[in-house]
């Protein structure tokens, strides 16, 4: 049945402005993909149907009295005047199993938090119990902030990814997922036979798609220091056979910086490693920080078009840096918005969101960026809904973010203000939620075409 939604429609086509529809509707088909965006409902052509148990008429009225059981279903209306309507957030980078940890260790840097806080936690989840109690808590936390679609390293075991896979099925979202590969510098429990790495990688790659259709399943290397050249080239292979994606880390911190280096001194840059071993697949590819690259590590990433997650709150808990964003933005590098949960302490978007614009503020302050432009509040939602949304376009996953014909309906309906003395618009409406709101202000959760209740509610 076709569904039509009535609100106040808000969403970015272009980074540059919002695409504002006040009492506009959004039409989604069987298939919950956007057909249509009006201004009214009395722009769309529903007549001679049945719509919330009323008829409406053709124009100039009826011929001769319908007969009602001749009647076709007609569109389902969900009004929701008053409310804000807009695309569900996305995130291309957050560590599900390192939700319990947020807000631990932020007085470290990098490498010293993974070694004294990630690594022991992430080995916790060799233990059913442990990871379904806490994937369970972190599925319901994503829903209750509007994630609906994002990119999760699990850890390296592979029942408690399969786990997190289907816990996300049964909850109706739509993520991907990845088992995290590691067989160096990891500790004993959490460093794999390169075999083993491989071998659990390549299980999941192939039982995914019947087990749990509606979520990915998504490459991941934690990072070059984690992953030996043999483990590399066999994931490399991995993702040739499958037309898999790739997600890691890229330039998030300097002393990682030099460390890839001692590493690798033959190959000439961090993201050229990557690419070396076939894991910056073109348009398949996700690299979280990307704070410190050099020239020509844009030019590569621009021309694997790689999306550059930005990680604002992450990179200013462990002292990484300041994204230079717009620089990388005018480089052409598809730059979106992401938690980084839990070097990131919130996985709420609209926080990320404030963060990058403030984190975006605070370069121009250093030298040399003086003259950069700080993003605007329609640039960072692009960057959180559109820009990360193309991602799952791009790997076969249905396009996300928007409310434009063949975009999938995935929407986030937020409450309307009980007054509103200053009349304020809707654009002003949206950056009070954005920067003052939170999930209480999220009244219903679409992914789509379908509305998707508490998931695993008691």
């Amino acid at each position: 049945m076709t569904t039509v939604i009535r609100g106040d429609i808000v969403f970015t086509q272009k980074p540059g402005y919002f695409t504002v529809l006040e009492d506009g509707c959004v039409v989604v088909g069987d298939d919950g993909r956007v057909t249509e965006v009006t201004r009214s409902l009395d722009d769309l052509t529903l007549h001679g149907h049945y719509v919330l148990g009323e008829c409406i008429p053709p124009a100039g009225g009826w011929t001769t009295p319908p007969v009602p059981p001749h009647w076709e279903p007609g569109p389902q209306v969900v009004d929701r005047r008053g409310c804000l309507v807009i695309p569900s957030f996305v995130d291309l980078h957050v560590h599900a199993p390192q939700y319990p940890m947020s807000g631990l260790g932020l007085d470290m840097e990098l490498l010293q938090w993974l070694r004294s806080t990630t690594f022991p936690t992430e080995s916790r989840f060799a233990d059913d119990e442990v990871a379904e109690t806490w994937y369970r808590r972190f599925v319901r936390r994503m829903w209750r902030v509007g994630t609906l679609r994002f990119s999760a390293f699990a850890t390296l075991h592979v029942g408690a990814t399969q786990l997190l896979m289907r816990l996300c099925q049964e909850a109706g979202l739509r993520p991907v997922i990845g088992k995290v590969n590691m067989d160096r510098n990891a500790p004993e429990d959490l460093r794999e036979r390169t075999s083993d790495s491989l071998d659990g990688t390549r299980l999941i790659a192939e039982t995914s798609s019947t087990e749990t259709p509606d979520v990915g399943y998504i490459v991941t290397p934690r990072f070059v220091p984690s992953t030996t050249p043999k483990l590399m080239e066999g994931l490399g292979e991995i993702v040739r056979h499958f037309e898999l994606p790739v997600q890691s880390h890229l330039d998030e911190n300097r002393s990682e910086v030099e460390w890839v280096r001692r590493l690798h001194p033959d190959i000439p840059t961090y993201a050229e490693v990557y690419d070396h071993f076939g894991l910056m697949p073109e348009g398949r590819t996700i690299m979280a920080h990307c704070i410190w690259l050099t020239d020509s590590e844009r030019e590569l990433l621009r021309e694997r078009r790689v999306w550059a997650a930005h990680c604002p709150q992450s990179n200013l808990n462990l002292t990484s840096g300041l994204m230079p964003v717009r620089r990388n933005l005018d480089a052409g590098l598809k730059v979106c918005i992401a938690s980084d949960v839990a070097a990131g302490h919130d996985p709420s978007m609209p926080r990320q969101i404030v963060a990058a614009i403030e984190t975006s503020k605070a370069k121009t302050f250093e030298a040399g960026h003086e003259k950069d432009r700080p993003l605007t509040l329609s640039e960072a939602f692009y960057m959180a809904t559109k820009r990360p949304g193309e991602f799952f376009g791009a790997i076969g996953r249905g396009r996300v973010g928007s409310f434009e014909p063949g975009y999938d309906f995935d929407a986030l309906v937020i409450r309307e203000e009980e007054d509103n003395p200053l009349d304020m618009s809707v654009e002003g409406r949206l950056a009070r939620f954005i920067y003052d709101g939170d999930d209480r202000d999220i009244l219903e959760r679409w992914v789509a075409g379908r509305r998707i209740p508490e998931p695993f509610a008691r």
